[in-house]
């Protein structure tokens, strides 16, 4: 393992040690994520100032508020039709005085993800994360990454670029794994173990799992998240998009990173080292403390997120996996052995089946089944040494088409 490249998230080493104000980017700054880390650096004004936000420009009034306080230079929106109500919002917040800068279009975020500043947060939601996360490597820029997909379907582009130690994982198991790797050598690493809720169906079998409702997959018994993210929770395909990020962030064998079904959300993540000892990081589930380190590493953010109160009694339960009723962590493993544009098909094919499921068109069950279809149909990639994003694009294009065709059979079949 001594002789394995170096791991792009590494805790020992501090890509800008420098104590100070830090100026950050903050890409998705209208998500979960983006919300949390304003909230963050809002009350820690001497340690981090936001320098630009971007988001796709559903929530305008949001996004010019977020810019208003925080006095930001630049703010950017995907969507160009967004910009006439974007201005107006900034007009009324700002009240005569003059107005940040605009950039609008699906480079927008890229652009930012480039300019000049310390720290990049990519909370963007799905693969369209890709081309910031490689524009804010190339540019030196230290990267809080939130969002797993571009590191998933472009795994090979953003290790021939990114330094080691430049990635800061925001994720709230990949910090914790991350800040555990911190007590020991990485040739002292036995196994990853990457803990699971369960989700809102933890405990129930393949057959109790047909009729489920996109309200039942949507009720997440210990996170607060977005639609897409919280329907992947109760599929697990969120914890095989982390087992895979975890191997390429931290270059661990697949076979040494295991999952394990942790109810209560307090461990989030573990690591066993060889001489039998286990650290885990434990807090109570709030996504504020990963986003402090990501945006404060090496140093620490005091108050970020709660304490346990130690004084209350509780009881923490770990189950092992049931592969059966969830497969997810399974295929996603099968396609992180493939590499290639296998896990971007994988993620692909996935977002459009939790979009039919969430639109009635498609069972929960089917996400699975569709999911594999697609993957299995696609075959074994080429090697991955020669990935480029055109063939990430053509791959994600493909499987999201092939996906939605497969979704539309089952729909008819049904009502057949």
């Amino acid at each position: 393992m001594s002789d394995s490249p170096a791991p792009l998230a590494d805790p020992h080493i501090a890509f800008d040690p420098a104590v100070g104000r830090r100026d950050v980017v903050v890409l998705g700054s209208t998500g979960s994520i983006g919300t949390q880390a304003i909230d963050l650096v809002l009350r820690n004004p001497d340690r981090f100032r936001v320098t630009a936000l971007s988001a796709a420009g559903g929530r305008v009034e949001l996004l010019a508020e977020q810019a208003r306080r925080l006095r930001v230079r630049t703010v950017a929106v995907a969507r160009e039709d967004a910009v006439p109500a974007l201005r107006e919002a900034l007009t009324a917040q700002y009240g005569g005085e003059p107005l940040p800068e605009i950039l609008a279009g699906p480079e927008a975020a890229t652009e930012l993800a480039a300019s000049p500043c310390h720290t990049v947060l990519n909370g963007i939601t799905g693969s369209i994360g890709l081309a910031p996360t490689l524009a804010a490597l190339t540019a030196g820029r230290t990267l809080a990454l939130a969002n797993k997909e571009s590191l998933i379907v472009g795994g090979p582009l953003v290790k021939a670029i990114a330094k080691p130690g430049q990635i800061i994982p925001v994720d709230s198991e990949h910090a914790a794994l991350f800040q555990a790797l911190a007590a020991g050598k990485r040739a002292d690493v036995r196994k990853l173990v990457v803990t699971a809720s369960g989700g809102p169906f933890r405990g129930r079998t393949r057959d109790e799992l047909a009729d489920v409702t996109p309200a039942d997959a949507l009720a997440h018994p210990t996170w607060a998240m977005g639609p897409v993210i919280t329907v992947n929770s109760a599929t697990l395909v969120n914890k095989g998009l982390e087992v895979i990020e975890a191997h390429l962030l931290y270059d661990i064998p697949f076979s040494r990173i295991e999952v394990v079904v942790h109810p209560q959300s307090f461990v989030h993540s573990m690591v066993e080292f060889t001489d039998g000892s286990t650290l885990a990081q434990a807090t109570p589930p709030d996504m504020r403390g990963p986003i402090a380190i990501g945006l404060g590493w090496p140093e620490r953010v005091p108050d970020a997120a709660p304490a346990f109160d130690w004084t209350k009694a509780s009881t923490w339960e770990f189950f092992p996996l049931d592969h059966d009723a969830f497969p997810a962590v399974g295929l996603a493993r099968h396609v992180g052995e493939l590499g290639g544009t296998a896990p971007a098909v994988f993620n692909a094919a996935n977002e459009e089946c939790v979009d039919a499921f969430l639109a009635g068109r498609l069972p929960f069950s089917g996400i699975m089944e569709t999911v594999t279809e697609v993957v299995t149909e696609h075959g074994t990639p080429a090697a991955g040494t020669s990935l480029t994003v055109s063939d990430v694009l053509e791959a994600e294009t493909w499987a999201r088409a092939r996906a939605r065709e497969l979704a539309v059979n089952a729909t008819a079949e049904a009502h057949a």
